[in-house]
């Protein structure tokens, strides 16, 4: 299975929290998988820590190598076509651009999106994974 990791479920993995449910936990941890982030969620992160909403256990570059050597994480493009179709997207979907553009993102190269938001988790437009199970 290919995912890709929404940014608090990328946060929660690095860090170890106990959000995650046991299903989530297991298909991060799959041999077989593939996982991947988008730059957009750099973009949140750094934007949660400019206003001082969350704290990381060291700084950003660093924090972000750490973390995607240890889970195994790969990036996947931004372009031109997924920014289109963020606000091409079919049916009824919440206005957040970042989440727009994971949406897009996972819809573009067939991933599965590992979310604990409710709109993703209910959007039938993508594949989902619910973080919390």
């Amino acid at each position: 299975m290919k995912y890709l990791l929404d940014t608090h479920v990328w946060i929660w993995a690095f860090e170890g929290s106990p959000k995650l449910g046991a299903k989530c936990r297991k298909a991060l941890c799959d041999e077989s998988s593939e996982r991947f982030v988008s730059p957009v969620s750099t973009m949140e992160i750094a934007r949660l820590l400019a206003y001082d909403e969350i704290e990381l256990t060291c700084p950003l570059q660093e924090w972000i190598a750490r973390s995607m050597s240890a889970l195994q994480l790969r990036t996947i493009e931004l372009n031109h076509a997924t920014s289109m179709d963020a606000y091409a997207l079919p049916g009824a979907f919440h206005p957040d651009p970042a989440n727009r553009l994971l949406v897009a993102t996972a819809r573009m190269h067939d991933l599965c999106l590992i979310t604990a938001d409710r709109r993703i988790l209910a959007y039938n437009g993508v594949k989902s994974l619910p973080a919390r199970k």
